[in-house]
């Protein structure tokens, strides 16, 4: 089962996307976190990513497909195993290109679990987190932007989803356990 965890930032992803890997045994993929990993080790992926990064430019698509290609191709077990997408895709386009590149190994998103949340409930979780982790990123003008970039390029992958059938709204306004019941609940009858 390979799924996509949705929603805007402070919305729980990487709360629940913690529950789905130890209930359903997915590998978690965070693009993030892969991206550093590039970066880290040198990579040829890395330093173009990197080149990226430092002039405070968005990773093209294409660049982000090679990163999970990578990843499959260097661990063939992964895609077999089942996986769940975290903070990617972030547009239609790469939504589009990720199920290309799934296609070739014959597998492509069976769930997309959008996670929807009160604005000014994201706010105020964000602002919490901020204080609890000193995240300097949680901060109320950053806060908005983010909100802001998340409406304009990440919200129409919502109705993309929803349109190919596989899009699951979770109420993401209530407590972790009420959440993570939810969606269980849903990706059983998968």
């Amino acid at each position: 089962m390979n799924i996509v965890i949705f929603g805007a930032p402070g919305s729980g992803k990487g709360t629940q996307s913690e529950n789905l890997i130890k209930r359903y045994g997915l590998h978690h993929i965070s693009t993030g976190e892969l991206l550093r990993e590039h970066i880290a080790n040198k990579t040829h992926l890395g330093q173009v990513a990197d080149s990226y990064i430092s002039k405070g430019l968005l990773i093209p698509d294409e660049i982000m497909i090679d990163v999970l290609s990578d990843l499959f191709i260097q661990n063939p077990g992964t895609i077999e195993k089942g996986v769940i997408f975290d903070g990617f895709p972030r547009t239609v386009a790469q939504a589009e290109a990720l199920s290309e590149m799934l296609k070739k190994y014959n597998t492509d998103i069976n769930a997309v679990v959008g996670l929807e949340v009160e604005e000014d409930e994201l706010i105020r979780r964000m602002l919490e987190r901020g204080k609890d982790s000193g995240r300097s990123d949680d901060n109320l003008s950053t806060i908005k932007k983010r909100l802001s970039v998340y409406h304009k390029q990440t919200a129409p992958l919502r109705e993309y989803y929803m349109n190919k059938g596989c899009y699951h709204a979770i109420d993401g306004n209530r407590n972790i356990e009420n959440i993570a019941r939810d969606i269980e609940a849903s990706l059983d009858n998968i």
